[in-house]
């Protein structure tokens, strides 16, 4: 079934289409961006139960932005009514007067396009009651596994997210869903705690549950827990990795997700502007971001400045051939915005940020990359990565390190793992590539340490020379 459009979207369209024009004739440019967004999160463990709406992700307001012929001037509000109008457009105007500056008059190209996302089962209409008895099931079917589980745990969450954009020659109407859940697992010996989780996501409603109750997903997630208790502290040093999806992904969004938004560029924060047209990785390296690049949990018809989503090459056989820009930025740096201008809410600025970020796939089989190892480790169960843009560094800590001696794993486990290193020295290493492709999106990712969006990203297995620690 599709989503339907939000009734109260629909029904202060013909306010905003009055604000706009009132603007208009006042101004060179004038646009609104409406959201209604609902979002829930449910957990259960030792803990107990917990079922709550997402501040962050739930809101319903407006953010109007101008263009005063000089310089852009945004103002954000939460209601809208006939009586309240006039002195709404006095309110903006007296802002958009004041605004300074040297940014070119926004682009306002005709563009009329709807997006009613299709999923199968309504999260809403499921109820919360039943949510939980799902995942309270899930919990107590993964504690049967293993007398050595301290805790098992469940968790799940979704947005219903609705936006409306409008200018004078656009309008643009988006409502979409994407859910995440998680099972969550501890296991003991002593003093000694480990702990494992195994995720899903998408864009897709309540149907994802089925896949977190799937026996093979329970088993995997408690086994692993337990393994980890026999790993051991990996020696120092650099070694032959291969790098599963969700390491590659987080590899793609902390190695090149940041550092070629190019918001920094304008600030001169980020060295990948000294790198345009060169060689960055090696050749089989193809990166791309877009909310129309992939389908996953950022994937979307419009960024929050109206532009329409893309598909954006980033890196083509090595070589870096495009960053990825707001509308503001993208007018300074005088190229097009590419569909990543973002804002957490209708309260917050736009900036440039990722989507959906990922390799593409190359043809070798994984068997034949462990069989090339002679010494190396698989990597798996990425948890969190940062990166320095202006200096190009990147360290992830991933959960798993699996031993490879003479082309086959071993059975010994090394955790937990901090992947170090620079950037195109990475890259430039990658010297094999699996054919299938994936992405998950379970994740958020800031603007430093605010500005949380939803981002999605992935790959194939790939296998490089990586600095491990």
């Amino acid at each position: 079934m599709k989503l339907q459009s939000s009734p109260y979207l629909s029904r202060v369209t013909p306010l905003l289409k009055r604000l706009v024009a009132a603007l208009r004739e006042r101004f060179p440019y004038a646009s609104v961006l409406a959201q209604d967004t609902l979002s829930m999160q449910y957990a259960v463990s030792s803990h107990g139960v917990g079922a709550i709406e997402t501040s962050f992700l739930t809101g319903r307001g407006f953010v109007a932005r101008v263009h005063n012929g000089h310089g852009l001037a945004e103002y954000a509000f939460n209601e809208i009514s006939e009586d309240a109008l006039p002195a709404l457009v006095e309110r903006i105007s007296a802002v958009a007067e004041s605004a300074r500056g040297e940014d070119p008059v926004p682009a306002d190209e005709p563009a009329h396009e709807t997006l009613n996302a299709e999923y199968e089962l309504d999260p809403d209409q499921l109820g919360t009651a039943e949510i939980v008895r799902r995942l309270t099931a899930i919990r107590e079917k993964a504690l049967k596994t293993n007398s050595q589980l301290l805790d098992a745990g469940a968790r799940f969450a979704w947005q219903k997210a609705h936006k409306l954009f409008l200018s004078e020659n656009r309008e643009l109407s988006q409502s979409y869903i994407w859910t995440n859940g998680a099972i969550l697992a501890l296991a003991a010996r002593g003093e000694e705690i480990k702990d494992y989780f195994e995720s899903f996501s998408g864009l897709c409603g309540s149907e994802l549950l089925s896949r977190l109750e799937s026996d093979e997903a329970i088993a995997k997630a408690c086994d692993t827990a337990v393994a980890l208790l026999d790993s051991q502290p990996i020696p120092p040093g650099e070694y032959d990795c291969i790098c599963d999806p969700e390491t590659t992904g987080m590899i793609v969004h902390e190695a090149f997700g940041h550092g070629v938004e190019m918001d920094m560029f304008v600030k001169d924060r980020a060295l990948a502007k000294q790198f345009m047209g060169k060689r960055v990785a090696s050749d089989l390296v193809n990166m791309h971001d877009g909310a129309a690049a992939a389908k996953e949990c950022a994937t979307f018809l419009f960024d929050d400045e109206g532009t329409l989503a893309q598909d954006t090459r980033v890196i083509e056989n090595g070589i870096l051939v495009a960053g990825y820009a707001d509308a503001v930025s993208a007018a300074r740096l005088g190229v097009k915005p590419t569909g990543n201008g973002r804002r957490e809410s209708y309260e917050r600025k736009a900036y440039t940020r990722m989507t959906n970020t990922f390799f593409e796939g190359g043809r070798d089989k994984l068997e034949d990359m462990i069989a090339s190892i002679q010494h190396g480790y698989l990597l798996e169960n990425p948890n969190s990565g940062m990166e320095d843009p202006k200096n190009w560094g990147i360290q992830c800590m991933v959960n798993i390190a699996r031993e490879i001696r003479d082309g086959k794993l071993t059975g010994k486990i090394f955790s937990p793992i901090v992947l170090t290193g620079y950037v195109p020295d990475l890259l430039k290493s990658i010297s094999m590539m699996s054919p299938t492709v994936e992405l998950g999106g379970g994740g958020f990712c800031g603007k430093g340490y605010k500005e949380w969006v939803k981002v999605s990203d992935g790959g194939p297995y790939i296998k490089a020379r990586i600095r491990l620690g």
